[in-house]
């Protein structure tokens, strides 16, 4: 399963060593996910990392070698009502890359969060990881530690 991890999930990953977001990477190898961002994620991840506790940048270096870095994609050829014009082109990347996008961001994507934007589930990293769970794909004995 592909996975696009958007600058939230990215930034919680890196600021803390509890939680879903961390818990993504940890689990990934084991579950054989492959774990896609983009250069517009990235880079907002980039601008945003200093704001966080100078621990969060030592966890970035270690995590980002697990990231597949893919080209943005910003235009569509199928109908698209989005409010949120700076995510379109996390939203079209996920879409046109992998299985899920995995957001933080409930305010900018609160019209798809919980559900399909065309054949792209989109959730946060907690419901996607009770979503495995549930389905019998997930369990504790999988996560590494990171």
């Amino acid at each position: 399963m592909r996975l696009f991890l958007d600058a939230s999930v990215l930034l919680a990953s890196a600021g803390s060593a509890n939680g879903a977001s961390r818990a993504i990477f940890s689990y990934a190898a084991a579950q054989k996910w492959s774990l896609v961002s983009s250069p517009y994620a990235v880079n907002e991840v980039l601008r945003n990392l200093g704001k966080l506790s100078p621990e969060a940048t030592m966890a970035w270096l270690r995590l980002r070698p697990q990231l597949v870095v893919v080209d943005d994609i910003v235009s569509m050829d199928r109908p698209v009502i989005f409010a949120a014009t700076k995510d379109r082109p996390i939203l079209f990347t996920a879409l046109a890359w992998t299985n899920a996008l995995l957001t933080l961001d409930k305010a900018d994507f609160v019209d798809v969060l919980g559900g399909r934007f065309y054949e792209l589930d989109v959730l946060l990293p907690y419901d996607f990881l009770e979503r495995e769970r549930a389905a019998g794909r997930l369990s504790n004995d999988a996560i590494q530690k990171r």
